[in-house]
């Protein structure tokens, strides 16, 4: 547990570090846990090298263009993220290990996309800090709690109780940072995205479950893989970017 908290420190502060700083800072270390996650995601998908790497430079593509200095985060990346999961599946015939392009781009430009808006800073932090506080939530109250499992073919330690106290929580945080500028609508949508972190670690875990691994990798002392962590944050971002951007293209 110290460890694990400790680690979880570090993450954290370097989370914020690159949040406030922003720009290619922020692209810049994006893209590195990016990379690392498709290896890891290559893994889970039963590849190893060469492919490994076919599959992180596919996706360094589109991650590239994602670079304040270049593109950045726009339709032109969207569709290289696409075009780079069509290129892995049809050179390699496997489905998920395309499917992790998706997995891992789309998170980033989303991420991306919220960090370069009038209001980049609020709304990147709140996307990403109310998958934190979900999962704060969840671990303190199913401790405290347990109760009936939620998925326990899937996930043997998450009960319905922990979902609630997630959900519960991050709603409170959702709250919190309309104070700081966050629009309303956001901050009422809060509690789904939370519960959607839920479903993206369970998916994961899934994932790990027919792979036959406990973690993704070890990279990260006491917390596993970079996936492990993010896990939540997958599905959570690309949603948190459509809820903010749908209404902009619409006007």
């Amino acid at each position: 547990m110290a460890t694990r908290a400790v680690v979880g420190g570090v993450l954290i502060a370097l989370a914020a570090a690159i949040l406030w700083l922003g720009g290619f800072a922020f692209w810049a270390v994006t893209v590195i846990v990016a990379v690392l996650m498709m290896g890891e995601w290559a893994v889970l998908s039963g590849e190893r090298m060469p492919r490994k790497r076919l599959a992180q430079y596919a996706l360094s593509v589109p991650l590239a263009i994602m670079c304040p200095l270049a593109a950045g985060p726009g339709f032109l990346a969207l569709g290289l993220v696409f075009g780079a999961a069509i290129f892995l599946i049809a050179l390699t015939r496997n489905v998920q290990l395309g499917g992790g392009a998706l997995y891992v781009g789309l998170p980033v430009l989303a991420l991306l996309s919220l960090r370069s808006q009038d209001q980049g800073l609020i709304l990147a932090v709140w996307a990403m800090a109310l998958v934190w506080a979900c999962d704060i939530g969840a671990y303190f109250t199913g401790r405290t709690f347990g109760g009936p499992l939620l998925a326990p073919s899937i996930s043997p330690a998450k009960t319905w109780s922990g979902l609630a106290g997630g959900i519960v929580l991050a709603g409170l945080f959702g709250a919190l940072m309309t104070r700081f500028g966050l629009p309303v609508r956001l901050a009422a949508a809060t509690p789904l995205l939370a519960a959607l972190s839920q479903l993206g670690d369970l998916f994961e875990s899934h994932v790990k479950r027919v792979a036959g691994v406990k973690d993704s990798d070890n990279i990260l002392p006491g917390h596993g893989g970079l996936m492990d962590r993010l896990d939540g944050l997958v599905p959570v971002a690309p949603v948190a970017a459509l809820l903010v951007l749908v209404p902009q293209w619409l006007m």
